[in-house]
């Protein structure tokens, strides 16, 4: 009798952090009493689920897709929902507070360079505690949970597990389900003590190149800011000695590299955009992450995953917020013919 787990699993399943963005784009960013000139204004989707959520909808996947999480009862809270069932998104698991309101991020991009400083508002996040997840009822394929560190119920410890988060990861595995984490970018000594625990229980982990030199403890960018593609891949291996079970994926503005459980390893330059295309770099590790997911749920290579991934995050740049950019997935890999890849990141070449 062939088991429920490999006939009827099917989907992603996503929890986190559910935020709105306001992206003010400016002409610089100013000193302290000083004063910036905004020159545009975005309101856009924020937090690993909703745009990993939101990206896949867009790229056009067949797979079902939902969402977990808390928001407040307030309009912005409805936005979301509202937002997710117009893309075919499952809410059902994401739950409404009195107690706190929806969370958001005032983004500030710096028009020319794209950089960002981001002010960000916890709210409902915060008080999230997944308990109204039955993951024996889930019949997704994978569990990817964004972001570690910026979750302050589900990183808080727990005597079994080290963390929620962990205990949560653990669950999902139990049932039989495929686990992905992100984390967010800060500069703490938290790491090891609220991501480490959680690695043990992850399949996949999937994070951009500053947050791998935190968790592994490795400098990834050499003095003069170029990618230390040594450290890089030390970093990986280290993360996965942590715990992770088959694969970690690092990404970064150059491109992303895969190294596997087995030991092998895979390099994908980004693309060659100009200057001009870039409105903004606002969700494209997240956008990067879910091309990445595809692969894993529809079981393709590692090299045509991450290439989706480049492709996806390459779509988002053109615009300001992080997922109006989005396009349907033949669309994005028509990108990579349009504007090829970067030379030169794999270390072999």
């Amino acid at each position: 009798m062939k088991t429920q787990r490999a006939v009827q699993r099917k989907g992603l399943l996503a929890g986190g952090n559910w935020i709105i963005d306001q992206v003010k784009v400016i002409d610089a960013y100013p000193a302290p009493e000083h004063l910036a000139n905004i020159q545009g204004l975005h309101q856009g989707t924020g937090g690993a689920p909703y745009n990993v959520l939101l990206d896949l909808a867009i790229a056009g996947v067949d797979f079902p897709l939902s969402g977990a999480g808390l928001v407040g009862k307030d309009a912005l809270g409805q936005q979301i929902l509202d937002h997710c069932a117009a893309h075919k998104i499952d809410t059902r698991l994401i739950q409404t507070t009195a107690k706190a309101p929806t969370s958001f991020t005032d983004v500030f991009t710096e028009q020319k360079s794209g950089r960002r400083t981001f002010f960000h508002h916890r709210g409902a996040n915060a008080l999230w505690d997944a308990k109204n997840l039955d993951f024996t009822r889930c019949k997704a394929r994978i569990f990817h949970l964004g972001y570690l560190l910026l979750l302050d119920t589900l990183d808080k410890p727990d005597l079994l597990r080290g963390t929620k988060a962990a205990r949560l990861l653990a669950a999902a595995q139990q049932a039989g389900i495929k686990t992905s984490v992100d984390v967010v970018t800060e500069d703490s000594d938290r790491f090891g003590r609220i991501v480490s625990p959680a690695l043990k229980h992850v399949d996949y982990c999937i994070l951009n190149e500053l947050e791998a030199g935190k968790i592994a403890g490795f400098k990834i960018r050499l003095p003069n800011d170029q990618l230390d593609t040594v450290a890089l891949r030390h970093a990986a291996g280290a993360i996965l000695q942590q715990g992770v079970k088959e694969l970690v994926v690092i990404h970064f503005p150059e491109g992303g590299f895969a190294r596997t459980r087995k030991g092998d390893d895979v390099w994908q330059s980004s693309l060659r955009l100009p200057d001009k295309y870039i409105a903004g770099t606002s969700g494209a590790g997240d956008a990067f992450c879910a091309g990445v997911l595809l692969g894993l749920h529809e079981g393709w290579e590692l090299s045509r995953s991450l290439l989706t991934g480049v492709c996806f995050a390459a779509a988002t740049l053109s615009d300001p917020t992080s997922t109006a950019g989005m396009k349907p997935l033949g669309a994005c890999l028509a990108l990579a013919k349009k504007f090829g890849c970067r030379p030169g990141l794999d270390p072999k070449d």
